[in-house]
């Protein structure tokens, strides 16, 4: 069975840095995407920044140019966040598609960007 878990939240300054992991574990072989979500207090949750097996990367507007998602050969998946805005604090969500339709999720790491 699959299990996510994230790391790398915190508290950053605005124009600050973070680098957020995803480590999934169990079946690996069964993923087919891996995606960072996120929501803040009184927001629905939304799509950050996704990529697939096969590399193909997909950013919110919001985010085009100050994020970066990656993965390594051990399908841990990274997300670099540059130039941070104190609208980018959230409880930042892993999401780990699977074949077959079903989706696993992170419990969720919170980003608080301010000074």
């Amino acid at each position: 069975q699959v299990q996510v878990v994230e790391s790398g939240g915190g508290l950053v300054q605005p124009g600050g840095s973070l680098r957020l992991s995803c480590a999934a574990s169990g079946p690996i072989f069964s993923i087919s995407s891996i995606g960072w979500y996120r929501q803040a207090p009184r927001t629905q949750r939304e799509l950050v920044a996704d990529i697939t097996t096969g590399g193909t990367t997909n950013y919110a507007d919001s985010v085009k140019g100050r994020f970066t998602i990656s993965r390594d050969s051990a399908n841990t998946v990274y997300l670099q966040m540059n130039s941070l805005k104190p609208e980018d604090t959230a409880i930042y969500y892993c999401k780990v598609a699977l074949r077959y339709g079903i989706d696993k999720w992170g419990q969720g790491t919170q980003v608080t960007v301010s000074s």
